[in-house]
């Protein structure tokens, strides 16, 4: 039957209350099994802690170590690891791109520059519907347009493609483009709700009005963008 846990980490040194113990060493040597006591004292001598590195096994397994750097690598490889998991993929949706307003394609690429404010990569879709793949390329130059205005803050890892009757491509943050826009913007919240803006308006009729608003994200202007 396995022990609870500590509710405060590993048992160590006097902590360890079971005995006999399978003991490592301090340079990753299997000792064996040998009572508690004997290696305590071998860690008092080396200078270093006990630690139980696997009480649900027994004998448990304990190992001779520097507890403090021991905690230290957790917390380094606990940090990392929410690291990775906030940076995930976001899927910026343009509907139909034969029918979307270009108020809301605004609000997509708003959203869009948000997320990779926040370190997500951003894939972008746009998708047809029965005839209008003879008519593709408009959709396609608004995509080349929404990926020409977010590669002011990111970089194009997956150039527009076709599969079926969705168009994609994926935009990265890119690192420098983003820390020299927040260095430009101080007073900038990037985890501020954006407009909204998930669901697309393929069902729209033409005297429905476009949904959402909202002031457009600022970023430098492109060329383009001034003429």
């Amino acid at each position: 039957m396995s022990r609870p846990e500590s509710n405060f980490g590993p048992r160590i040194n006097d902590r360890i209350r079971i005995t006999p113990v399978r003991l490592i060493d301090e340079n990753g040597e299997m000792v064996g099994v040998v009572e508690t006591d004997d290696a305590r004292r071998r860690a008092a001598e080396a200078g270093l802690d006990l630690v139980e590195i696997a009480a649900d096994v027994r004998p448990p397994v304990c190992k001779i170590m520097d507890f403090g750097k021991y905690k230290y690598e957790l917390s380094k490889k606990d940090k990392a690891g929410k690291k990775s998991k906030g940076s995930e993929m976001k899927e910026v949706r343009l509907g139909r791109s034969m029918k979307i307003d270009p108020h809301d394609v605004e609000i997509r690429v708003n959203q869009a520059l948000r997320f990779l404010l926040e370190g997500h990569k951003v894939q972008i879709v746009a998708s047809y519907r029965g005839r209008e793949m003879a008519h593709r390329q408009i959709g396609e130059a608004k995509v080349d347009d929404v990926v020409k205005k977010l590669c002011e803050l990111g970089r194009l890892e997956s150039a527009p493609k076709l599969a079926g009757k969705r168009l994609t491509a994926i935009i990265a943050p890119d690192r420098a483009k983003v820390e020299s826009w927040k260095r430009k913007h101080p007073d900038h919240k990037a985890n501020k709700a954006p407009e909204k803006a998930d669901e697309p308006v393929d069902d729209m009729s033409d005297d429905e009005t476009p949904s959402g608003g909202g002031e457009r994200l600022q970023i430098p202007a492109t060329a383009s963008d001034q003429e």
